[in-house]
């Protein structure tokens, strides 16, 4: 008589493949964290149209950015420059990083939405994906404005990188868009952690990276449980393939961060701080060392490779 019971090994097998045909339906761990990421926006979320004080006038007696930030702090040209044009040339560059930070917004909010095109609204992944796009646009029209009170213009990368960043919004996919949002993510997450504690930054500032990075915090999560679960199917070949992805992505988005012409709107010669800056070893030490937990993250994903490592040392981020 043949028996009802089908053996554990058969068990096993069925599930492997009916996850190999339904890639999406074993999701429980990331559908449980979007969960509690919900409810953690729901518990602490602001709105920068009231939190942020956009009425009252620029004080030219802040800086834009705690100045140890600075391309030029600690070379030869920032100890001849007046406190006037330290403080302007941060204020400057904070706002050349919050353009930056709004034209890699507008790529993740489109790459989350094609990512969760059609996928099951009742599903906890999809409802954070809308609201993290939801905090994403606030925070560019957060950025939009802090750029503009700064007294700066709207800062672009150059025209190659824009393209470039048009195609990888375009084909970018899985754990290339995952991991290559959190790179961005951490990257201002530690500069702005100084930013909001130093009372030498203008008050508004301060604010919006408190906001900031209170609510990035939540992309953070969800980013790295995405990257992590995409990963789980990757063969060797695809993680090499991605891994270069995401360092090339990185260093594009890392060297537009500072657009030349805020040493211009400073008053500086551009040529003398463009060369000045591409040789400051404290801030290239101050960008190893706001990626130490990015690169671990990213080397338990298997996601360093050789290639992918070199990348990311031209960009001075490992």
């Amino acid at each position: 008589m043949a028996s009802s019971t089908v053996r554990p090994a058969d068990q096993d097998r069925d599930r492997d493949r009916d996850r190999e045909q339904h890639p999406d339906q074993d999701r429980r761990p990331e559908r449980d964290a979007a969960r509690r990421l919900l409810g953690s926006s729901a518990r602490l979320s602001y709105d920068p149209a009231t939190e942020v004080d956009w009425d009252t006038p620029l004080d030219q007696d802040f800086h834009g950015m705690s100045p140890e930030w600075c391309s030029l702090y600690g070379t030869g040209y920032w100890q001849e420059m007046t406190e006037a044009q330290r403080k302007e040339l941060t204020r400057q560059e904070a706002a050349s990083v919050a353009s930056t930070g709004i034209w890699f917004e507008m790529i993740l909010q489109q790459m989350v939405l094609r990512d969760m095109y059609a996928k099951d609204p009742t599903d906890p992944r999809f409802q954070w994906a809308l609201t993290e796009i939801a905090d994403e646009c606030r925070h560019s029209i957060m950025f939009g404005r802090a750029a503009a009170k700064l007294g700066a213009p709207a800062y672009r990368p150059p025209r190659p990188v824009l393209e470039l960043g048009r195609l990888f919004k375009t084909v970018a996919v899985g754990e290339a868009a995952y991991a290559s949002i959190l790179v961005a993510e951490e990257v201002l997450d530690v500069m702005q952690r100084d930013w909001m504690r130093d009372e030498r930054v203008v008050p508004f500032i301060r604010t919006i990276n408190n906001i900031h990075v209170v609510e990035e915090s939540r992309h953070m999560k969800f980013a790295r449980e995405e990257t992590r679960a995409r990963l789980r199917a990757a063969g060797p070949l695809r993680r090499r393939v991605q891994a270069l992805v995401v360092s090339i992505a990185s260093y594009f988005i890392v060297t537009s961060m500072i657009h030349r012409d805020v040493y211009a709107n400073a008053g500086l010669d551009v040529e003398r701080a463009l060369a000045e800056a591409k040789a400051n070893e404290h801030h290239k030490s101050l960008m190893r060392s706001s990626c130490a937990g990015l690169m671990e993250f990213l080397s338990s994903a298997g996601l360093l490779t050789r290639p992918a490592v070199a990348v990311f040392r031209r960009a001075h981020l490992i």
